[in-house]
């Protein structure tokens, strides 16, 4: 039967939608009055719907109901949240539920074990935590301690040779384990044979 006399039908209330008062959705015509989130009946615009299949919610009960489950999902980042959104007639609860963790580590040795496993630095032997951890020839250093064997210069990771697990500034290594000879090492004259 031909529509006479007026717009699309509402696809919540079912009345006729003038053109002047019209929002679409999904292929769909709504009052601007009647574009609400269905479960928390929150006022819709065209940055804050999401649309399944003929419903149409926020952002926030959309991904309530059909988003990722579990504590932190469904809410942004950085937010952890509980809710389970029941005070909005999402029935979410899906199998059984789980049981709540615990506040308290429920085993103190896993804890107390991460805090013995710190690296050690091989310079000075005491533990390099992440804010001082320097590495170097494949093992963690302190800042302070990130200096060459021989003159005690900073190292950087330009001027910076390992070998036999200690640190030299490049001068100091040639100097010492480089080849020998006229130009090499800091030599400048050839001992004559006799």
């Amino acid at each position: 039967m031909p529509n006479w006399g007026g717009g699309a039908k509402c696809g919540a209330c079912e009345k006729t939608v003038y053109h002047a008062e019209e929002i679409q959705c999904n292929g769909r015509s709504f009052h601007k009055l009647c574009f609400l989130c269905m479960a928390c009946r929150k006022a819709l615009d065209s940055t804050t719907v999401a649309a399944h299949e003929s419903e149409i919610y926020c952002k926030t009960c959309y991904g309530r109901k059909y988003g990722p489950k579990g504590i932190g999902f469904g809410q942004g980042a950085g937010c952890l949240s509980t809710d389970t959104g029941d005070h909005l007639g999402l029935n979410l609860q899906q199998g059984s539920p789980k049981p709540a963790r615990p506040s308290t580590p429920t085993n103190a040795s896993k804890f107390a074990k991460k805090m013995v496993d710190v690296d050690k630095c091989p310079r000075c032997g005491k533990s390099v935590y992440a804010a001082e951890k320097i590495m170097g020839g494949g093992k963690p250093w302190h800042k302070t301690c990130f200096r060459c064997a021989i003159c005690g210069k900073s190292l950087g990771s330009t001027n910076m040779t390992d070998k036999d697990g200690e640190l030299y500034c490049k001068v100091c290594y040639a100097k010492n384990f480089g080849p020998k000879g006229i130009g090499f090492g800091g030599l400048t004259q050839v001992e004559k044979k006799e």
